[in-house]
């Protein structure tokens, strides 16, 4: 039996207010460096892993629609760490509910290890809905995480899905248990090769280009916010990188790292590789 209207956006609420509290509480102990504010849009500045991390619960809600979700957004401090980005909300209108989510992985410099590593953690959740639903979330991000005016990607992709409302009498209740899931795929996902990466050296010349491909990320997050109505200004202001650049007509030095990665983010099925998954 599908739950009342209040029941449903109080379970919501419940299960994106305990999200963001655990996910805060692993990020400020792998940081160590500084710690997250409190409030529906929580930040950490200049910390020793992250230069800028946003977990924030958004919630709007008028007579005929409602929406509450996750966003989160990490901007590593080094550049060979890649950021992440990702979102899971739920919706309302009318009689109508539903959920959605997605999350992406954006590398300054691409290892084939991570890659395959975020790619079979994030097929594993999406296995537990539906063997078939893995394959769908996956061409759906391929879609939408590019730069329609620049015809690139700006990352190697992840999951994407809207509108997912499972049927049955238990379907809401599946949809909520997926996303309460989905939330918690963030860490085993992401923090291993964030662990991994943390302390490589690098210098000026990596910091440029780190600063660089944050340039693509303002431009897919500023399109992604316009398109979306109802999005909350304070969490979008918040995710975005609290440095970054544009370069009018750079293009990388050929056969260098920085060449690479274009090569690396054209869409392919890292959760089929035979890389290692990063422990």
């Amino acid at each position: 039996m599908l739950p009342g209207e209040d029941d449903r956006r109080d379970a919501v609420k419940a299960i994106l207010s305990s999200g963001q509290r655990e996910l805060v509480a692993e990020l400020d102990r792998l940081d160590g460096g500084a710690r997250f504010g409190r409030g529906r849009v929580q930040l950490l500045e200049d910390g020793d892993v992250f230069e800028r991390a946003a977990v924030a619960v958004t919630s709007a809600a008028d007579s005929d629609f409602f929406t509450s979700g996750l966003s989160v957004v990490l901007h590593p401090r080094n550049p060979w760490v890649p950021a992440l980005r990702a979102s899971f909300r739920y919706c309302e209108s009318g009689d109508a509910w539903w959920f959605e989510g997605a999350a992406e992985l954006l590398p300054c410099y691409g290892f084939a290890e991570d890659a395959a590593h975020f790619h079979r953690v994030l097929k594993n959740h999406c296995d537990t809905l539906d063997p078939a639903f893995h394959a769908q979330a996956k061409r759906a991000a391929d879609d939408r995480f590019r730069l329609p005016h620049r015809a690139e990607p700006h990352g190697i992709g992840g999951i994407a899905f809207d509108h997912l409302s499972p049927s049955g009498p238990h379907g809401w209740r599946r949809g909520a248990a997926f996303t309460a899931a989905g939330i918690a795929t963030i860490a085993p996902a992401y923090l291993p090769i964030v662990r991994r990466r943390r302390d490589l050296a690098h210098g000026e010349r990596e910091r440029q280009w780190q600063l660089h491909r944050r340039g693509r990320f303002v431009e897919s997050a500023l399109f992604h916010a316009a398109s979306a109505p109802r999005d909350d200004a304070e969490a979008v202001l918040a995710a975005l990188p609290p440095l970054v650049r544009w370069d009018a007509g750079f293009t990388p030095e050929p056969g260098s790292p920085e060449a690479e990665l274009a090569s690396f983010l054209v869409p392919r099925d890292w959760a089929g590789e035979t890389a290692a998954v990063v422990g």
